[in-house]
């Protein structure tokens, strides 16, 4: 107002040839689980069938600080044999410390081995899902199902906290309820405040109930409410994180220790570099160009590689692929080419044809697709 009075006057003075200052970014302290230390408050999710070690790495090379392996079935990891692909589902590199393992399951006799053989594998975090909304899961009283149980859940928690040495931190995946319905409040309070009372480090909170699914906006009014509730304690957001204005949106609106990305991360490593640079004060990264996209798209194929060999890395690549499409301007024609590809030859093809000239690229958070299910994770 003092600006524009003086310009009404007519007159002229040393502030009007000052070029107004941005104001100093907000400080976002970053967070720890437990005795575990992070270097900022972004983070990728367990993303069912996508968050293997290929992707975790390429995540905290572009900036994450943390991720968390895809969701695990407790009875898969007591029972799982030395083959191939079951050894690339519970691959970690050393890089990608510190690193957590996602649990999911009903029976809270079958959590303990599990949780103890993740952590001889060398996972750094315990996560247990109480979050899943997928029909299958629930019809199995599995994910998102225990927070209509609060007795199970919590029992769940505490023979996974007692299971594990206290060095490593046992965390919490939930959803904001089943429902909307008060008794479905009663018990997600019941549920959050029981598993921190049993030890747990952490809870991610998901602002959409599971009967929504996907479908509809997640609820950060809520967000704030659980953060203010819990104080001190840590608590990370999850929920509609598609753009780095998204996650800092989300910070500064409802005050969660950090930030949980899922589905925005899938095909695009650069929204934890852009997050970063926004929280950092900075100016806004544009998309990657497509010189930049080409040389993840080679070093997410070098990870999966040598995760799977050549040819089970092309089956698993090119769900990948469809996704990394978004952001190329033309989309649509390297899509349909990425979904082609099985061995290297075709991979390396690909990006020769569609990827040579230089150019800007595309925002892929134009092409959200909100129906997506649990099998692209819990975002």
């Amino acid at each position: 107002m003092g600006a524009a009075a003086g310009h009404a006057g007519g007159g002229f003075s040393l502030a009007d040839s000052v070029p107004l200052q941005a104001p100093p970014p907000r400080a976002f302290p970053a967070p720890s689980i437990g005795h575990v230390q992070l270097a900022s408050p972004v983070l990728q999710a367990a993303l069912s069938g996508y968050s293997d070690r290929a992707m975790r790495v390429l995540a905290r090379r572009y900036g994450a600080a943390y991720c968390l392996g895809e969701v695990l079935l407790d009875a898969f990891v007591v029972t799982a044999d030395r083959s191939k692909r079951n050894n690339a589902r519970l691959a970690l590199s050393p890089e990608e410390h510190p690193v957590g393992a996602q649990l999911m399951g009903s029976n809270p006799d079958d959590f303990p081995p599990a949780a103890r053989r993740l952590v001889a594998e060398g996972y750094d975090v315990i996560d247990i899902n109480f979050g899943c909304p997928v029909k299958k899961v629930l019809g199995r009283c599995r994910g998102g199902y225990l927070l209509s149980v609060p007795e199970t859940a919590l029992e769940i928690v505490a023979r996974v906290r007692d299971a594990v040495p206290a060095s490593i931190p046992v965390t919490l995946k939930m959803r904001r309820g089943i429902d909307d319905s008060q008794e479905s409040a009663e018990r997600f309070w019941t549920i959050f405040d029981g598993a921190f009372e049993r030890g747990v480090a952490a809870i991610t909170v998901h602002g959409r109930t599971v009967q929504q699914k996907y479908v509809g906006p997640s609820n950060w009014e809520f967000l704030a409410a659980v953060k203010r509730h819990a104080g001190p304690r840590t608590v990370f957001g999850s929920g509609d994180l598609f753009s780095a204005d998204a996650c800092l949106a989300m910070l500064e609106q409802t005050g969660v220790d950090g930030l949980s990305i899922a589905r925005g991360a899938i095909g695009n490593p650069w929204i934890f570099r852009q997050t970063l640079a926004l929280l950092a004060g900075e100016p806004p990264l544009p998309p990657p160009t497509i010189h930049e996209q080409a040389d993840a798209l080679r070093e997410h194929w070098a990870l999966a590689v040598d995760l799977y060999g050549e040819s089970l890395a092309g089956r698993q690549m090119r769900k990948f692929a469809i996704k990394y499409a978004r952001l190329h301007p033309g989309n649509l024609a390297v899509r349909d080419a990425f979904v082609r590809v099985k061995v290297n030859d075709d991979w390396q093809g690909v990006i020769a044809r569609h990827y040579c000239d230089d150019g800007p690229g595309r925002d892929p958070a134009a092409d959200i697709d909100e129906t997506a299910s649990c099998d692209e994770g819990e975002g």
